[in-house]
């Protein structure tokens, strides 16, 4: 499966790419807010490339994790993702991290959109949410210029590197992303 933008191809996760998907997990930047943390070694990452590989062939599908990559180099930018919350729902949290280099140039916020349109229109979602450390502000500011709303403030919920950090939630319904879409 490949979604494509403007700038940009979302294919599936290859095995091929550990290696890559290895040093965007051991970048401390990268790192600085995430709940995974640095990976011990090429054997943890490859045990979540493991899972991440059995999730593309699981019936139903419940986890979508896509290799970013630039569409005229094919160079490696990061990942995103989409995780199906409980079927009756219809619902699904949003996600990504891209290598340093490549922030602040528009490319999350392209990669996301490209997830929003598949989440609302290929997987036929009603909700698609998404949470970050409320220190991360080039994260949110992502998120709403995709449109999403801040539902809440959570107090010390995230685990990042031993200390528990406060989260935003954010959401963005079927009929938001319809609104902005027409908006456009």
């Amino acid at each position: 499966m490949q979604l494509t933008t403007t700038r940009l191809h979302l294919r599936e996760v290859k095995p091929q790419d550990i290696p890559a998907i290895h040093a965007l997990n051991s970048i401390p930047e990268v790192d600085e807010y995430n709940t995974l943390g640095i990976p011990e070694s090429l054997a943890t990452t490859q045990a979540l490339v493991d899972e991440i590989l059995a999730a593309q062939t699981a019936v139903p599908q419940v986890r979508y994790v896509f290799v970013i990559e630039d569409k005229d180099t094919h160079a490696f930018m990061g990942l995103a993702g989409l995780v199906m919350g409980k079927p009756k729902y219809n619902s699904a949290e949003l996600w990504y991290k891209l290598r340093p280099e490549y922030w602040i140039k528009g490319y999350t916020t392209e990669a996301a959109k490209a997830l929003l349109q598949f989440g609302f229109r290929t997987l036929q979602l009603h909700r698609i949410e998404a949470g970050c450390a409320t220190g991360n502000t080039a994260s949110y500011k992502v998120l709403e210029k995709c449109g999403f709303t801040r539902e809440a403030h959570t107090r010390k919920l995230l685990p990042i590197r031993g200390q528990w950090v406060d989260n935003y939630g954010y959401a963005i319904l079927e009929e938001d992303y319809e609104k902005t879409i027409q908006s456009r």
